[in-house]
Formats: structure tokens, C-alpha cells, sequence
């Protein structure tokens, strides 16, 4: 609980994610009620949901359904504390969730704060959240208007924000990320190539860009989580295209395999990585690209079989700055990267860092 000469002021401060991509979990205090934004695990396996980050919690609101911002939602959910989040994300929960559906677009009052939600462009039913306390406080969770599979929201002004930097000061757009893809598959000699990804979020994408270079198949998982993306709307126009790849079975021959999990730890992914290592393909007739954030797992594969190729699905820097100016903030802290202290030198955010400290709002 906030102190006593603070009963009546919202904070802000980040429990988890500043320093480190780490598990998300922001705390809110908004006057009347303590609040969590996030409860993330991992990427690591070394960075687990600390159930202490729960203590004195009245509520919890999730954006989106990946591991390092809904890996802890059982522990909230066995503590019975309401859970807010979108219809999509909620169907990624355990059992038993006391659950109160945020729009992915619009405006929810959640006891007596407005909560404003927009889509991030980075996964399917994944929202930013904008909360009405002082001059508006804006959490990213992650996102993306890069993409051209998710929509994205513009969010409203807000003087602190809280924003998805994973790429640190990385300044590289997604154009030229689609074209090191290409010219790296231009120049292999490989016969199969495996994307492991994360279902709800670059699977389409990704697709449908190597659709007119070979045979596509997606593992059951993805063909499922699109499926349910194609139904619902809400993504590019052109997904339809994919109808084919969604109802066609999934078949281990095709040149470009794109399957769960994103770092090859489990599922079909993984399933192929040791069926190719054990049979002496992995690193010659088949490789392994990863495409996001890689884990020592992951790195593991690369080194004797794959390579790392990134594909866009969190702001580059130009992105970063101009959300900040989008926003009007005065405060913000750059999320999910290592060493936040170089913003520092980065001259051109008009704001003030928001490193460890809790911040009034």
C-alpha cells in the first residue's frame, strides 16, 4: 500500500522490464487502487514472475498474450484478483480467471479511472493502455506500426510513458529487414528453412512474404491461431491469401516451415530442430532463422545450424522518438532493453528519463 501522505496521489513505477528484457510488470497506484500492467515471465527461463511483485494488488490488465507479459497470470489468478485484458488474450489464460474484457479499441472506466486501449500492431487482440491519472500515463506493452498484418492505434497525449524499446537505439526500418531476408535466402544453398515464431504474432506476416518464394506450411498451432485471426478480423486485408496455407495440413517437406515456439524450446519447432540434428541435416540441408528475441536456447541452435535475421515487431528508434513527441511526455522510461541510461545521449527525446524511482503523476 502507498504511504499515508500518498493515499490520494497515483504513482507510477516499474516492478520489472526496465534494464533488461525481463518479464513486464508495471505498478500503478491511482488513488483508490493498486494496480499491476503486466505480470510477464521470461524470455529467460532465468526470469521467472516474482509472485511478491502481487503484494497489496487489487487488480491486474495485460496487453497481450506473450510469455513476458502473461507468463505470471496464474499466480494472479490463484491470488483472485480481477484480470483485464482483451476476449483474444484472455483465450491464452489459465482456468478460473476472474475476467473483465477491455475493447482492443476504446474507452472503459475501471473503478473510476479511465482506461483508454488501442491495438499495438505487434500481436493479435494486444492493446497499449492509456490511463486517465494526472496529465495520462501510456504503457506500449509492446508495439509495432510497422507491421503489415496488425493494425495499429494512435494513442492519446500523455505526460509519462512507459514505451517498448527492445531494440534499444537500433534505427534499422523494416524494409530493410524484409530485404537482408531475402537476399540471405538468395544466397543460401539450404533446401528447408524453419522460422520459428510465436503464433499470434509474425506467423502471418512472415507467410505471407515468403509465399512467393517457395512451399509455406505452418505447424498446427499457427495454422490454429490464424485461423482464429482470419475469422475475427482486425488484420491486413490481404490475409485472406493465407486461407490455403490455414487449411492444408502441415507438411515437413516444404521449403519454408514456419512454426511454435519462437525460440525452438518446444512444439514443432523444436521437434524438427532435433529430427534435422539427428539425422545430420541441421546447419546443411536445413537451417534454422530467428527472426525475434533469442534465448540461450536459441543461440544454441544458431551456432550449430541457423542464423539470426531480425524482423520488426517493436519500434525502431525513429519510431521510439516520435511516439514520445506523439504523446507530449515529459517522463518516460524505455522499456525491455539494456542499459536504459544511454537515452542519455539520444538528444533528440524531449523528455525526461524515468529510470528506478517511482514517479508522481
Amino acid at each position: 500500500m502507498p504511504d499515508a501522505g500518498q493515499l490520494h496521489t497515483p504513482w507510477v513505477e516499474v516492478l520489472s522490464g526496465l534494464g533488461e528484457k525481463g518479464p513486464a510488470c508495471i505498478r500503478v497506484w491511482t488513488g483508490q487502487e493498486l494496480w499491476l500492467l503486466d505480470v510477464g515471465a521470461g524470455p529467460e527461463a532465468s526470469s521467472p514472475f516474482d509472485p511478491a511483485w502481487l503484494a497489496g494488488a487489487d487488480r491486474v490488465l495485460i496487453t497481450h498474450d506473450h510469455i513476458d507479459h502473461i507468463g505470471g497470470a496464474g499466480f494472479a489468478i490463484n491470488a483472485g484478483l480481477p484480470i483485464h485484458c482483451t476476449a483474444t488474450t484472455a483465450r491464452a489464460l489459465p482456468p478460473g480467471a476472474d475476467l473483465h474484457p477491455l475493447p482492443d479499441h476504446g474507452t472503459t472506466r475501471i473503478s473510476g479511472t479511465v482506461v483508454t486501449t488501442g491495438r499495438n500492431g505487434h500481436a493479435h487482440g494486444g492493446v497499449w493502455l492509456h490511463l486517465a491519472l494526472g496529465g495520462g500515463l501510456f504503457f506500449s506493452g509492446d508495439w509495432s506500426e510497422e507491421s503489415h498484418w496488425f493494425a495499429f492505434d494512435p494513442p492519446p497525449r500523455a505526460e509519462v510513458a512507459l514505451i517498448d524499446c527492445s531494440y534499444h537505439l537500433g534505427d534499422v526500418p523494416q524494409a530493410d529487414r524484409r530485404a537482408a531476408l531475402d537476399a540471405a535466402l538468395d544466397a543460401s544453398t539450404a533446401e528447408q528453412h524453419l522460422f520459428p515464431v510465436p503464433p499470434s504474432g509474425r506467423a502471418g506476416e512472415l507467410a505471407l512474404h515468403l509465399a512467393p518464394r517457395g512451399s509455406v506450411t505452418l505447424d498446427d498451432t499457427c495454422r490454429a491461431a490464424l485461423d482464429v485471426m482470419l475469422r475475427s478480423g482486425g488484420i491486413a486485408d490481404g490475409a485472406a491469401a493465407l486461407r490455403p496455407l490455414i487449411d492444408a495440413p502441415f507438411d515437413p517437406a516444404a521449403r519454408f516451415l514456419i512454426c511454435d515456439t519462437p525460440n525452438a524450446d518446444a512444439g514443432m519447432a523444436w521437434r524438427l530442430v532435433q529430427g534435422w540434428r539427428d539425422t545430420g541435416r541441421l546447419g546443411r540441408a536445413a537451417t534454422v532463422i530467428f527472426t525475434g528475441h533469442m534465448t540461450a536456447h536459441a543461440r544454441a541452435i544458431a551456432a550449430h545450424g541457423g542464423q539470426y535475421l531480425r524482423w520488426n515487431v517493436h519500434p525502431p528508434l525513429r519510431d521510439q522518438i516520435a511516439m514520445i513527441d506523439r504523446l507530449g511526455a515529459r517522463h518516460f522510461a524505455p522499456l525491455f532493453c539494456d542499459r536504459p541510461e544511454d537515452y542519455l545521449l539520444e538528444s533528440r527525446f524531449r523528455a525526461r528519463l524515468l529510470l528506478n524511482e517511482r514517479l508522481p503523476l
